[in-house]
């Protein structure tokens, strides 16, 4: 029983992972990191200290780096911090009012619309501006999906191989 129930918990937190690497309220890559970890809680899973500590390293990095690529990106292109707020804020709006592309649109829009409103930029600059942040935030995204994609490859790799002992 409570191995069932860790294997769905393990499930359902690396796809939420999946999912919160696009939506900027969830953190993707620490939830998928706890899928795995739910993974050792079960009874005849051998312990893998040194992958649990390696993985958890890289979705504190990727957590971290999140913050600062969308930033980044505004900030190579010539936008400010509204710049970057407006994309966040962007792509919540377009998840919610144009899904499923919003977020695609929303982050280029939101920095586009704030660069002109709070930063008073011109037409030109605000495009610029938004290009970078919605690059930074595409790099950011792409990044979050690769390593919550390979937690979950790592979780159905150490099912498939301790199987006798889970099932």
């Amino acid at each position: 029983m409570l191995t069932t129930i860790l294997i769905i918990l393990g499930i359902v937190l690396l796809v939420a992972g999946l999912v919160g690497s696009f939506l900027p309220v969830i953190p993707g890559p620490p939830l998928s990191w706890l899928g795995l970890l739910s993974l050792y809680f079960i009874e005849g899973v051998p312990e893998n200290v040194l992958l649990l500590v390696i993985t958890f390293g890289v979705a504190v990095g990727i957590s971290v780096l999140d913050y600062f690529l969308p930033a980044m990106g505004t900030k190579k292109y010539g936008g400010s911090k509204y710049g970057a707020w407006g994309a966040t804020i962007g792509l919540i709006l377009g998840l919610i009012f144009f899904p499923p592309f919003g977020f695609v649109i929303g982050p280029f829009v939101g920095a586009f619309v704030a660069e002109i409103i709070f930063n008073k930029s011109n037409t030109k600059n605000a495009l610029k501006s938004a290009w970078g942040s919605f690059m930074g935030f595409l790099v950011s995204s792409f990044m979050k999906f690769l390593v919550c994609l390979s937690f979950l490859i790592i979780y159905i790799y150490k099912m498939i191989e301790y199987r006798d002992f889970i099932f």
